[in-house]
């Protein structure tokens, strides 16, 4: 059995940190001093994706279908494999067409001196002709966990080591906090696999950046994995750091976003493998990728808008 820990978190402060994600460094040392050495060593954090509370509605691909009153602010059954992914597309293709996509995809800044910070809501004016003539979103922050090798029973972590932990800078002074609204643990063995398994041909969407070479002590250099068919063009690459402590270490990578074909020969065991991360510093988040059918667009406005607007 492998089991992952959902977490839905809602930021109930300014965060100073990446605009696109809390890194799964940051989240992991958030985590990792609320447990003991055991937990600690066997722990492994995902890349914390922000989440717009908002309404909703499932997308195609989802064992459900609907409409849901804030889908964002709550996690949501997860009996297939790509209802994994609901609020990990950086997207959010969830958003019903009637919300500000565009406004739900950047943070409201404020100012701390010098230093600019990520609001944990955004404000929204709306028409005079209103009942209420301002709205607020709150944003949340979606990750999950899961434990190395034999030390699965680590697993679940509780809700007080979960809630409040800080992420980011300025933690110190009151920055990055967040409180915990769900969490849940999900068996991988258990979920249907059926379209990855039963697709002729399939593309590998990366989800956070995959680690080429690190200057961190003891880190190992990877290659291009050899299940993997990049485009003619090649892949596009990404320099980062990873900061421990004082020390900040270089990390060359292949950047996130990007969509290869899949050459593999064991689908199911590939989709897996994405969700609990491959190559160098997976505890951190690095390495998160998802299966497609080669055959499904991943903007499903595109297609449209080529057909003239048919479906």
């Amino acid at each position: 059995m492998t089991t992952i820990q959902q977490v839905l978190f809602e930021m109930e402060a300014d965060y100073l940190g990446h605009s696109y994600c809390v890194t799964g460094h940051a989240l992991y040392n958030a985590v990792a001093r609320r447990v003991d050495a055991r937990a600690r060593q066997a722990l492994h954090v995902s890349m914390g994706v922000f989440v717009p509370g908002e309404y909703g509605a499932y997308p195609n691909e989802h064992s459900h279908s609907g409409g849901v009153p804030y889908l964002g602010t709550g996690l949501r059954p997860v009996e297939a494999y790509e209802d994994l992914f609901l609020f990990r597309d950086a997207a959010q293709r969830w958003l019903l067409d009637s919300r500000p996509r565009d406004a739900h995809n950047t943070h409201d800044v404020n100012s701390h001196g010098w230093r600019q910070a990520f609001a944990p809501a955004t404000r929204f004016g709306r028409p005079p002709e209103a009942r209420n003539t301002k709205r607020t979103m709150r944003w949340y922050v979606h990750c999950y966990l899961h434990a190395d090798g034999g030390d699965e029973d680590v697993l679940p972590l509780s809700e007080d080591v979960l809630d409040g932990v800080r992420v980011g800078g300025g933690r110190n002074y009151g920055l990055g906090e967040l409180s915990l609204t769900d969490t849940q643990v999900i068996d991988l063995e258990s979920l249907d696999y059926s379209r990855v398994r039963e697709s002729s041909s399939l593309q590998i969407e990366l989800l956070a950046p995959y680690v080429l070479q690190s200057e961190c002590p003891g880190a190992d250099s990877q290659s291009v994995p050899w299940w993997w068919t990049p485009r003619p063009d090649g892949v596009r690459r990404r320099e980062t750091r990873l900061v421990t402590g004082g020390d900040a270490f270089g990390v060359r990578t292949v950047d996130h976003g990007q969509v290869v074909e899949y050459d593999g020969s064991d689908p199911v065991a590939t989709a897996k493998n994405g969700v609990t991360r491959v190559g160098t510093h997976s505890r951190f988040g690095f390495g998160e990728f998802r299966l497609r059918p080669a055959s499904e667009d991943r903007v499903p406005e595109r297609t449209a808008g080529e057909s003239g607007g048919a479906v």
